[in-house]
């Protein structure tokens, strides 16, 4: 099935075969500095999110990307639709916020100093009868160091093949293999 490639790969010679591995390292380490430079421009640990339930119908659907940031210098605000993390959950939940609350500095050395209130939030999908309580674990509030950020735009449906190779591992390996082996046979 693959002898035509093997026999390609041979030809090609040890030397071709190294450059073309050190191409392919050079596009994955510029793919990780640009989502690096992203959360940086951003201020996100996770500038781009994909949508993976339908919590937020008819606002988003299953499979939208979503571009995020998270101004330090901005408050949030009651409809502003975020996304936040709560430790101990790797799924980054997409919800408005239903609630504001700012709380002052605790300490007289703290306002002195010009800190900015806390700020608590309580979050809701869309499609959800009620709040996200439940989804907190055992807090009362979501905090701003939960926050991933602010919704500031949005590609529909682009996200499925996140969802697809998340539902089926083997097309990620595949896709990874194919991918592998094209940058190695690859003649330029």
């Amino acid at each position: 099935m693959f002898t035509e490639e093997i026999k390609a790969f041979r030809r090609l010679g040890f030397r071709h075969v190294l450059l073309q591995a050190l191409n392919f390292a050079t596009v994955i380490a510029s793919g990780l500095m640009i989502w690096k430079g992203l959360g940086i421009i951003t201020n996100s640990e996770s500038p781009i999110v994909v949508v993976l339930s339908g919590s937020m119908e008819p606002a988003f659907y299953r499979g939208d990307l979503l571009f995020l940031t998270n101004p330090v210098s901005e408050r949030y605000k009651t409809g502003d639709i975020t996304v936040y993390k709560i430790p101990g959950a790797d799924i980054p939940i997409v919800h408005r916020v239903l609630e504001t609350h700012d709380v002052p500095p605790k300490t007289r050395k703290a306002r002195k100093a010009g800190e900015p209130d806390s700020q608590l939030m309580l979050t809701k999908g869309d499609n959800n009868y009620v709040d996200d309580l439940e989804l907190y674990q055992g807090l009362q509030w979501l905090e701003r160091k939960h926050i991933v950020g602010k919704v500031r735009g949005f590609l529909p449906y682009v996200g499925y093949v996140t969802i697809a190779m998340n539902d089926f591992p083997q097309l990620k390996y595949a896709l990874l293999g194919v991918l592998g082996l094209l940058a190695l046979l690859q003649r330029e």
